[in-house]
């Protein structure tokens, strides 16, 4: 099975590939298919945002796809940068300034003061008109400071108390075990190879 993913993110499409992995699944980027898609994100949800992205990239190529749309949600500032993740203080932002931002606006709050999350949703559109979605979420807190390689974006400074590290210092295994995008993904894939054994 073949699915057109509505990203041209590598990082994000290396994570969903190991997800996917055995599944019987195969994700092929934007890029890989030569599709070129520039649409306007202005849902209220990330269920909105990722199905104005799966819908467009189904109507552009007649096939089933899939996109998602994930950001954080700090607590302490009413839920943002949320679905606004990507373009918070700029999309060409570097995440190193995003991320000091936010650790300085924490500044003073301690534990569960720095509550967040990392959401996710995927969607799915069918070219019958269908469309499936899924969320996960990833629950822990702002730390004090970046660690860890092996994350992008927000995953040096989401604090996870459970494992004392950092999203970015978790293994790529434990990392798709854990993540959002695991949850949502995983989530996703059972829904479509229940669609499939319908056929």
């Amino acid at each position: 099975m073949k699915i057109l993913f509505a990203t041209g993110n590598a990082d994000k499409m290396r994570e969903i590939r190991e997800i996917l992995e055995d599944s019987g699944i195969e994700a092929v980027s934007l890029k890989e298919a030569g599709v070129s898609l520039d649409v306007e994100e202005n849902g209220a949800t990330f269920e909105e945002n990722a199905l104005i992205k799966a819908r467009a990239c189904m109507e552009r190529t007649g096939e089933i796809a899939l996109a998602d749309d994930s950001g954080l949600e700090v607590d302490a500032m009413d839920k943002k940068p949320g679905v606004h993740s990507a373009r918070y203080m700029g999309r060409d932002t570097s995440y190193h300034i995003k991320n000091k931002s936010i650790i300085d606006r924490l500044e003073g709050k301690e534990g569960e003061e720095r509550s967040a999350r990392f959401v996710c949703a995927i969607a799915a559109a069918f070219p019958d008109g269908r469309v499936l979605t899924t969320r996960g979420t990833m629950e822990g807190q702002i730390g004090y400071e970046e660690r860890g390689e092996n994350g992008f974006g927000y995953d040096p400074i989401f604090y996870l108390p459970k494992y004392g590290c950092c999203s970015a210092e978790l293994t790529s295994e434990k990392k798709n075990e854990l993540s959002h995008r695991g949850k949502a993904l995983r989530a996703m894939r059972d829904r479509l190879l229940a669609e499939w054994e319908k056929r």
